[in-house]
């Protein structure tokens, strides 16, 4: 505006707006405005009170007698002794003015809920889940469809159709994908919001017993939990998905076969095109190669019909996060979670309290004293020998990749020997859809 008014002098205001392409309503409005003034003190009513009577009138209210008592009370008591100080509303004026004023019952203070900042950068490092609604065969009846999510390869691992909610058919579901997916201590991150199931003290137990991090969304934030609402409505999109469904088995006979077109055949547009297995079981960077191939016979082949010149090139998504974070937050806070290879001090400590007690309590409490007695055998076994033997060998010379490697070898192949094929048999006896993992043969 300054350069239009300084150039306006010298050639007109016309000539200058049309030159450096500035509306002249913007001048005139400009040259219009004053500049703010200064209020003047506001000066005080002759009816005012003064410091004195207000003072007075403070005291009054704050006297033994008057101290649970409310203004419209004071007020009338001091009538009938015959004493006048002020208006009730200039005693609710003053009281305020003291900060001694506010609503009698007592209210809920909703608490500052964080934001969530989780960040993945490869497979079975963040899940979310949530719970979502099928209509049954009449109106008001229903089903409760859980589905788990894998954040950076938007693979599903685990699903669940019941009649209702409850904190045991979450922990179901998550017990049987844990030893499906191989899911180690300290490894996974868990996000969902604040439903009963997710808050509840099963799920939670559990969670808590291998060590895993919760996260959950802050109350009515839908963008907390975007992988699973944006699943939520692919699948609900599906030209098949029907309006109601015939009967609970009804409902659990879709869900295998479209979690099973969604794993395997369908291209996702947030992983460059790809099938979630093929990201969440490593063939990912295959496929683009592949693709890559094909087009640079086609490039070769017609390269007239490319305008360019060259093909476009994909690549593997490397990270997935909710909530972006801020560049300022490390990857350890952020991702909620460690490596189990970058903390030997963690595992080694553990693996003799963690893989005998927590697996042992939570599989013989669930499938019996078999499986505890099998766990314990192996685990004490093969743990013990492995322990002893590599610890005492390499820990001050190589921490980082014998005894993590022999640790988690040993550990990794009883453990989940023993535990997988117990809890497997007792998991089968419940309509969870787990999906299996894919082999390298599914790509041919």
């Amino acid at each position: 505006m300054t350069d239009a008014e300084t150039l306006a002098a010298k050639v007109g205001l016309v000539a200058a707006c049309n030159a450096l392409d500035v509306p002249r309503a913007n001048v005139y409005r400009r040259r219009s405005q004053r500049p703010p003034q200064p209020s003047a003190p506001r000066p005080r009513p002759a009816r005012a009170l003064s410091d004195e009577e207000r003072a007075q009138v403070l005291a009054t209210l704050n006297a033994p007698r008057f101290v649970d008592k409310a203004p419209g009370e004071v007020h009338a008591i001091l009538l009938d002794e015959g004493t006048y100080l002020c208006s009730e509303r200039t005693m609710y004026r003053l009281l305020e003015a003291s900060a001694q004023v506010r609503e009698r019952r007592d209210q809920r203070r909703h608490p500052q809920y964080t934001k969530p900042e989780l960040l993945a950068t490869r497979p079975n490092q963040v899940w979310s889940w949530d719970i979502t609604k099928l209509r049954g065969p009449t109106k008001g009846s229903q089903y409760s469809l859980y589905v788990i999510v894998d954040i950076f390869s938007r693979y599903v691992p685990g699903w669940y159709v019941t009649n209702g909610e409850s904190g045991k058919s979450a922990e179901h579901l998550f017990r049987e994908t844990f030893v499906k997916q191989g899911i180690q201590e300290g490894q996974l991150t868990v996000h969902a919001d604040r439903g009963s199931p997710m808050t509840s003290k099963p799920l939670g137990f559990l969670l808590a017993d291998l060590g895993l991090t919760k996260s959950h969304s802050r109350p009515h934030v839908s963008d907390d939990n975007p992988y699973s609402e944006a699943q939520f409505k692919t699948m609900k999109y599906r030209p098949e998905f029907p309006d109601r469904f015939g009967s609970l088995e009804d409902a659990r006979e879709f869900c295998r076969t479209f979690f099973a077109w969604y794993n395997d055949e369908h291209r996702h547009s947030g992983i460059a095109m790809l099938t979630p297995a093929d990201v969440h079981y490593g063939r990912a960077q295959r496929v683009v190669e592949r693709r890559a191939e094909v087009l640079a016979d086609a490039l070769a082949a017609h390269p007239e019909r490319f305008v360019r010149g060259t093909t476009r090139t994909v690549s593997v998504p490397t990270e997935a996060w909710i909530n972006r974070p801020s560049p300022t937050t490390t990857d350890s806070s952020v991702i909620g979670m460690s490596d189990p290879s970058d903390s030997l001090s963690s595992v080694s400590s553990k693996i003799g309290e963690s893989a005998s007690s927590k697996l042992g309590e939570s599989a013989s409490s669930k499938i019996g004293e078999s499986v505890s007695s099998k766990i314990g055998e192996s685990v004490s076994s093969k743990i013990g020998e492995s322990v002893s033997s590599k610890v005492g060998e390499s820990v001050s010379s190589k921490v980082g990749e014998s005894v993590s490697s022999k640790i988690g070898e040993s550990v990794s192949s009883k453990i989940g020997e023993s535990a997988s094929s117990k809890i497997g048999e007792s998991a089968k006896a419940l309509p969870c859809g787990v999906c299996p993992a894919a082999t390298e043969d599914s790509l041919q």
